[in-house]
């Protein structure tokens, strides 16, 4: 038997790969890719691998995805709740009554938006009562302390 019937033999018959057909031959990886290039089964055989290996990547995903542990980590969402409603709860207390410019923007970040100066300026299409405040003046180093009249908080 010459080396290219045992080539295609290994290839076809045996379901080799090409590189291990080469260390078994004793012949390099592109001679046995030549071989089994110009054979006319090659077409075939190349579209039934291919189908027989999404078939098996599907059958061991399915088995990892089955088996695999993902490492636990630490998980600390409820601390950093809690500590955001404190926060909150700060920002938004009231003082006689009052809630600063600032901390009102922020809750209602939505119905703002920042000019070209860098201020928040409430939308045009809002209809709003005239105690809400219409623009913030935010280019001060402290946004709260234009405010200090008010009961605020610092940031």
């Amino acid at each position: 038997m010459s080396n290219k019937e045992k080539i295609l033999d290994l290839y076809y018959n045996q379901h080799l790969k090409q590189n291990e057909i080469a260390k078994l031959v004793g012949t390099t990886a592109q001679y046995v890719s030549k071989v089994v290039r110009t054979d006319k089964r090659n077409k075939e055989e190349k579209e039934k691998r291919k189908i027989e290996n999404s078939e098996n990547r599907k059958v061991y995903m399915q088995e990892y995805f089955k088996t695999y542990n993902r490492p636990k980590k630490d998980d600390n969402s409820y601390e950093q709740m809690v500590a955001q409603q404190r926060q909150d709860s700060l920002e938004l207390s009231f003082c006689n009554n009052i809630i600063s410019d600032y901390a009102y923007a922020k809750w209602n970040l939505s119905a703002y938006h920042t000019n070209s100066k860098g201020n928040l300026v409430l939308n045009r299409n809002l209809k709003v009562g005239f105690d809400v405040p219409k623009s913030i003046n935010m280019n001060i180093k402290v946004p709260t302390q234009k405010y200090k009249n008010r009961c605020v908080y610092s940031y």
